[in-house]
């Protein structure tokens, strides 16, 4: 199949946060990342569990159990969940702003607020998704830590960090990770048509990049049936890039 979109191979690249993952609830935030969910279970991750985000487990053909939302805390708890999230702001130790930019006494934006974030990155791994690749997100220091990244759970030492893991940063541009020495961001791979210029000059703090640095997968045939003919026939995947 030709004409492969920026934003298809976006949710492969979200699908592959999932890979070996087993049978855990997998929660994507967001069109791209519920799309990349839904694509690992019907390819590659046939365990997963996924959530409608109420109280429904959803399959293939519609709802196939019952999820209260005072249960998923249980699942929370237990590490058996991987959340991939937005995020307003990240450093380069995977450190993420969801609240406010600004002073929190005193802020110039007010945004979601912290939400479910500290638990989340602290209980069981998580992933982000960042549709527009830029300075403004990827920032030296965060204004007010929402999502735990290594440095604050390295300060908070095991029992408390045994869960914790920051799996893949996947963008508009490219896939990071935290495979480094340091837990310092690492360009994973760029997206076909981006250089490695364009994501360096895009993110605010230096990157640890690999000497051996390959593009972002392609989507396969079936992948791309399954993207257009199935879980999103409408295209509303390329709205959430603007391409």
């Amino acid at each position: 199949m030709t004409g492969v979109s920026r934003a298809e191979i976006c949710v492969v690249a979200c699908a592959e946060a999932w890979r070996g993952d087993g049978e855990i609830l997998a929660s994507g935030m967001g069109l791209i990342p519920r799309l990349g969910a839904q694509l690992a279970r019907l390819t590659f991750a046939p365990d997963l569990v996924l959530s409608d985000g109420g109280a429904e487990l959803v399959g293939d053909d519609g709802a196939e159990g019952w999820l209260p939302y005072r249960a998923v805390f249980g699942i929370v708890a237990a590490g058996r969940r991987h959340v991939m999230m937005g995020a307003s702001q990240l450093d380069r130790y995977g450190n993420q702003n969801i609240s406010c930019i600004g002073s929190w006494a005193r802020p110039t934006a007010q945004l979601i607020g912290v939400r479910g974030a500290p638990g989340n990155t602290i209980n069981h791994p998580t992933s982000y998704w960042v549709p527009r690749h830029s300075q403004r997100v990827f920032v030296d220091r965060v204004d007010m830590i929402c999502g735990v990244g290594y440095t604050r759970a390295a300060a908070i030492g095991f029992p408390g960090n045994r869960f914790h893991e920051i799996r893949m940063v996947v963008t508009d541009k490219a896939v990071l990770d935290f495979q480094s020495p340091d837990r310092g961001m690492r360009l994973r791979s760029v997206h076909p048509g981006v250089d490695v210029d364009d994501v360096v000059a895009a993110t605010g703090f230096p990157l640890h990049i690999p000497n051996s640095l390959c593009e972002t997968r392609m989507p396969s045939d079936r992948e791309l049936r399954l993207i257009r003919d199935r879980l999103d026939p409408g295209g509303l995947r390329n709205h959430e890039l603007g391409r």
